[in-house]
């Protein structure tokens, strides 16, 4: 069985390796449909809101209003010397490689599969034309790149 849940966060980032708009600083409005399997219990398998307690406040605490950001990108240096001169605080969600979109969904799909859920697939909506779809079997494969790297 299949539970769809539909979730979504505003943050900016930038890819320092692209050479074309992407490179500059943007903001997205990211949707987030997840897809869990799960298994009847009786009348129901999961409540809806078991999901949301988890995934929304970690979203809203570690997403929402950030700015995604490699601390491998130059900018990053710039941008904590700018906090240390001046005292202002900006959050920030770090990556230890570039916040392509790729990169974000293995992130997502790792941190909500460490909070116990059982995940099929998610969808990452970047924009209102593109959606990136990432599997259990793309996550598999990633995590034997990600922790090589690590």
């Amino acid at each position: 069985m299949i539970i769809r849940k539909e979730y979504k966060f505003y943050a900016a980032h930038r890819n320092e390796e692209l050479l074309d708009k992407c490179r500059n600083i943007h903001g997205h409005r990211y949707g987030l449909v997840c897809f869990f399997e799960v298994e009847r219990k009786g009348s129901i398998s999961t409540l809806f809101s078991d999901f949301d307690a988890k995934i929304e406040s970690y979203l809203k605490s570690h997403y929402d209003h950030a700015m995604l950001i490699n601390v491998n990108d130059p900018l990053y240096l710039t941008l904590c010397d700018h906090m240390n001169r001046t005292g202002e605080d900006f959050r920030f969600k770090k990556f230890n490689e570039p916040t392509s979109v790729e990169n974000l969904s293995w992130h997502l799909f790792s941190e909500i599969s460490a909070m116990g859920f059982v995940l099929e697939k998610i969808e990452v909506k970047e924009t209102d034309s593109s959606v990136f779809v990432y599997s259990k079997h793309d996550w598999i494969n990633d995590k034997k790149l990600f922790l090589k790297n690590c």
